[in-house]
């Protein structure tokens, strides 16, 4: 990590600290002091406290995701179940299924499981057959949604509401427990999904350290969204876990969080052209580095409003 981050005389105080006594908090480097002789580590945990709430979802924006996606569950119910439900047979995934949703949130993600009578009925047809499911829930949908959609990677069919679409993934669930879902590109097959590996493994650090390991993610896609970071949002998930198993201040909090925030991106420059193991199916992804100079931590302060602007 050292070619991006030589020759900043910022950088190298940040990173001086590392292993050491508190280093000069961020938010002396982002210059927002309040008081003159006023000691600035005394404002680290109350401005992280209230970063996080700039950047959570307001109630009335929680109340309209919620009301949206209950709907496009309750209709999928009562055409492949025969009863109206907003909670069976499904469940939420992405950032409102691991509660590391940031403001505004982009979507809601559903991952509907549908009966086995259906996979066995698509299973006698030729051709690409999860593209042809995917079109038949598009249709169920678009009786009620009229402008339904299915999204380019051919996953998930998206129902694009005004205020905020919502994706649905149909998948089955397997004899083994695990989840099978449409993936229509190369022809067509089924694909594992990882979403309960996933919630499963981020819940779990976010309990053995106190909740930080949410809060890490939180902080990082605001900074993906703000800096237009090339890294997707459920990579940046699983580099939090990973970061967050060795890293020796985990166990701290709010006071600590700027100390996170610049450990995680040193972290994140050393995994460059790396790659992230997918929980369940141990799918291994690359990082590539299209994503280096955003985590450059000059680059990030003379961006500084990423977070100055969520204070």
């Amino acid at each position: 990590m050292g070619s991006l981050l030589a020759g900043s005389n910022v950088t190298s105080t940040i990173l001086s600290g590392l292993g050491s006594p508190p280093p000069t908090p961020l938010t002396t480097l982002l210059g927002m002091s309040e008081q003159p002789h006023t000691p600035m580590w005394q404002y680290v945990t109350r401005r992280f406290t209230k970063f996080l709430n700039n950047i959570r979802l307001t109630d009335p924006q929680i109340e309209d995701g919620t009301t949206k996606h209950s709907g496009v569950r309750n209709c999928l119910n009562s055409h492949y179940w025969g009863y109206a439900s907003d909670t069976d047979n499904s469940f939420l995934i992405g950032s409102w299924g691991k509660d590391t949703r940031v403001r505004p949130s982009r979507d809601v993600d559903v991952l509907f499981l549908l009966p086995e009578a259906v996979f066995h009925r698509f299973q006698q047809r030729t051709g690409n057959r999860q593209s042809q499911l995917l079109q038949e829930v598009k249709s169920v949908l678009g009786a009620t949604y009229s402008q339904t959609a299915m999204r380019g990677d051919g996953q998930v069919v998206v129902v694009p509401f005004n205020t905020i679409p919502v994706e649905v993934s149909p998948g089955f669930r397997c004899n083994d427990g695990s989840i099978i879902v449409c993936d229509t590109n190369g022809g067509g097959r089924y694909v594992t999904s990882t979403a309960e590996a996933e919630a499963a493994d981020l819940a779990a650090s976010d309990k053995v350290f106190g909740g930080s390991t949410r809060h890490l993610a939180q902080m990082l896609k605001q900074w993906q969204r703000h800096c237009n970071v090339p890294l997707k949002s459920f990579w940046i998930e699983r580099l939090a876990v990973q970061f967050m198993l060795n890293y020796q201040h985990a166990h701290q909090d709010y006071f600590y969080y700027d100390w996170f925030t610049r450990d995680f991106l040193a972290y994140l420059i050393s995994q460059a052209n790396g790659h992230i193991i997918m929980p369940g199916t141990y799918d291994v992804i690359p990082l590539g580095e299209e994503w280096l100079s955003r985590a450059d931590l000059t680059d990030i302060l003379d961006r500084a409003d990423w977070e100055a602007t969520a204070w």
